[in-house]
């Protein structure tokens, strides 16, 4: 089967080829041209990666004397890491697949038809794209700029390697692939408002050059089979209509010897963590995105799309059942995110 490139972004170039047929007859639009279309974005704030200090001004104690700034410097302290589990057969409910879920789908606690889910999850990241990088310290109390480090640590990375980025977005993993001494790069996402954030972050810290930007859909990728050595999805996989299909397309672009890696929200398994995290996601959370993004709505999907998602185990079978062997997860900051990880054999 003819396989074609995907889409590519040239740092000096508005848009490079027409409109191509992917791996799965899908169209695949060139990167759009940004030129002019979006407002200037705000630049990431160049703090350590385990340093929330971006979140200092606004997590004040409260009225009544709750303090988010002592809740994180606590909860980071005890329970930012844990070891890894190598994950068996388990007799876990099957998450519902494409099959199973028929003509609908999730999108936070409601059900949509399956065919307005991305549009829909697109209008939301093209909301918050120019403030997702502030978005991602308020969800995460600045916590996955460390959780991100130790995803980057484990991809292993060597110059003669080559990474997709699946749901890349403003460019976080793909960046850190390459400081870490990774090879070649793709920096994708289906929504092309993330991705002028991410190539322009790319241009201003001078590694435009070691990337391609491109327009992928995780559902569909355009590449060959066999064809990168790691294959990345960061607080992406929960926003995919048909999760199934994003594994068996990881799977089947990873080259024999190659590893998928997922970092995604996950399943709180510390009982004390859970009326803080649930307080927070879904009483704090809107009211910061209203108060920073002026939309409540988008944070208010964001805080239900993580509830809706499967739990490690679950995803950890998902991804076995998808082709992907040796499966193993690693639980951060008591579970509330999850690193799994699956090799191609």
């Amino acid at each position: 089967m003819e396989h074609h490139a995907p889409s590519v972004l040239d740092a000096h170039q508005d848009i490079l080829g027409a409109t191509m047929e992917g791996e799965h007859g899908l169209p695949f639009k060139p990167f759009p041209e940004i030129q002019g279309k979006w407002p200037p974005q705000v630049r990431a704030v160049d703090s350590n990666v385990t340093d929330p200090l971006p979140l200092k001004g606004i997590l004040e104690p409260t009225h009544d004397g709750f303090d988010f700034w002592k809740l994180w410097h606590d909860w980071s302290q005890r329970y930012i890491d844990c070891p890894m589990t190598d994950s068996a057969e388990h007799n876990v409910p099957p998450f519902p697949s494409s099959e199973q879920t028929g003509d609908t789908t999730d999108f936070g606690y409601r059900n949509v038809p399956r065919n307005q889910k991305k549009t829909m999850v697109r209008e939301v990241f093209e909301s918050v794209a120019g403030k997702y990088d502030i978005m991602n310290d308020v969800m995460s109390l600045g916590i996955h700029r460390v959780w991100k480090r130790i995803f980057v640590g484990m991809l292993g990375a060597r110059p003669n390697m080559k990474l997709l980025d699946l749901a890349g977005g403003t460019g976080d993993i793909t960046f850190g692939w390459l400081r870490a001494g990774g090879g070649p790069a793709i920096l994708s996402d289906i929504n092309s408002a993330m991705l002028s954030v991410g190539r322009d972050r790319a241009i201003k810290a001078g590694l435009i050059g070691q990337i391609e930007v491109c327009v992928v859909d995780a559902e569909a990728i355009p590449l060959p089979d066999c064809s990168v050595d790691r294959v990345t999805i960061a607080f992406g996989l929960r926003n995919c209509t048909d999760k199934d299909a994003v594994l068996r397309e990881a799977r089947r672009v990873l080259k024999p010897g190659g590893r998928f890696f997922c970092l995604e929200f996950s399943r709180v398994e510390i009982a004390a963590l859970s009326p803080v995290y649930d307080t927070w996601s879904f009483k704090v959370l809107p009211k910061m995105g209203q108060l920073i993004a002026k939309d409540a709505e988008s944070y208010q999907y964001l805080a239900e799309s993580i509830r809706m998602f499967p739990d490690q185990e679950t995803l950890a079978q998902m991804m076995r059942n998808a082709g992907l062997e040796r499966v193993q997860y690693r639980n951060l900051s008591g579970g509330i995110a999850a690193i799994h990880s699956g090799w191609r054999l």
